[in-house]
């Protein structure tokens, strides 16, 4: 129960009439702590009266305390009503009481029948699928233009992405395929040792590389690395309307933002899956000359014995395909992008996602390929 001492936002209990007296300013300011001994009050009388004569300022926040107190007290059964209170802030008080109202009315949640959700998936997925390929057609016809008239080509922002995206992820690179040449070499010598063929181990680790790890994993690599600065590049044009900027100006987003990165790709992955492949390899040399005693010449004069030149190929001519799918699955994202920041980050996980799923689809499709053709 209060007393009859100031309270800090100016609220004095007179127990003798039953009312409670407010003055001075019911601001946001100066509230604190009032809201927390209010919202225990009670009193044994029936009924009381809120005087608000003295009540010099009012904001929705003091408007607020007033309503939860006059619920309070009428959920205990008792009579309360406000007095004094000048039209402005009557007013006042009566809006929050109804935006309370409003807000207090929760909508129930409505569960679609299972064949509904169904329905929903799939017809989402169906429109993902018609813009996907929309974008790719878009692409396609950009292409086109390009090698029409290469004077439409942006040159120097085709260098900066080989620069960028090609020379920029060696050292990373270059590390993971050594590291995974030590390991494929490792793993291999385990069980080649018990067997006395320790010389096959160049033919594991060379066609294994060249043809599959070698390519698959720089895909992985750029996939994470540039895929993800595509959508996040062009995600945040998009948030800050620079691509509407561009289209205002003349300039076709698909020629400025998505053809060089495309193309930029597609000349930098062949060259790294070759640079990853070298780079295995010699990870493998170094494992077999420290595990097997297979020493580095021997290793060199091997490969071109346990290599053909059709192995080679096979696996960099994965490359050109997998950067087309990098790059356009990134630059499709960031054009996805719609809100704020929140949205970005989104879809820069999806491009990630996506563009690594896409990598390994089109790779098995290569196998498959391969086996048909029988090499």
């Amino acid at each position: 129960m209060l007393t009859s001492e100031r309270l800090p936002a100016n609220a004095v209990w007179l127990p003798e009439t039953a009312v409670l007296r407010l003055s001075g300013p019911w601001v946001t300011s100066g509230l604190a702590g009032v809201e927390t001994q209010l919202a225990g009050f009670s009193t044994e009388a029936p009924g009381l009266t809120i005087d608000a004569h003295d009540l010099d300022a009012l904001d929705t926040a003091g408007a607020l305390v007033i309503h939860r107190l006059l619920e309070v007290l009428r959920g205990q059964g008792k009579a309360a009503q406000v007095v004094g209170l000048e039209q402005r802030h009557a007013v006042l008080v009566d809006m929050v009481r109804e935006r309370s109202a409003h807000l207090g009315e929760v909508a129930p949640v409505v569960v679609a029948p299972p064949l509904e959700r169904l329905g929903r998936s799939v017809w989402e997925g169906a429109l993902h699928a018609y813009a996907g390929l929309s974008f790719i057609g878009l692409v396609f016809l950009g292409l086109l233009r390009g090698l029409a008239r290469p004077s439409r080509l942006r040159w120097r922002t085709i260098l900066a992405v080989i620069q960028t995206d090609g020379v920029g992820a060696m050292p990373v690179l270059g590390m993971l395929s050594f590291l995974l040449g030590v390991v494929i070499a490792y793993q291999a010598g385990v069980q080649l040792r018990l067997y006395g063929g320790n010389i096959y181990v160049v033919d594991l680790v060379t066609l294994t590389v060249l043809r599959e790890i070698g390519p698959m994993m720089t895909a992985i690599v750029v996939a994470g690395r540039s895929g993800s600065a595509y959508a996040a590049q062009i995600g945040t044009m998009q948030v800050t309307e620079e691509v509407d900027a561009l289209r205002s100006i003349g300039l076709d987003p698909m020629d400025v933002l998505v053809l060089p990165k495309i193309l930029g790709l597609l000349v930098a992955l062949p060259l790294l899956t070759v640079f990853a492949d070298i780079v295995a390899v010699i990870g493998g040399m170094v494992m077999a000359d420290t595990m097997l005693n297979v020493e580095f010449q021997t290793f060199a004069r091997r490969i071109p014995e346990a290599v053909s030149l059709t192995s080679l190929l096979s696996g960099v001519g994965k490359a050109p395909v997998f950067a087309a799918v990098i790059a356009a699955v990134g630059c499709y994202q960031g054009f996805q992008v719609s809100g704020g920041a929140d949205s970005v980050g989104r879809r820069t996980t999806t491009s990630v996602v996506h563009a690594i799923v896409l990598v390994i689809l089109v790779d098995a499709a290569f196998s498959v390929i391969y086996g048909r053709l029988g090499i």
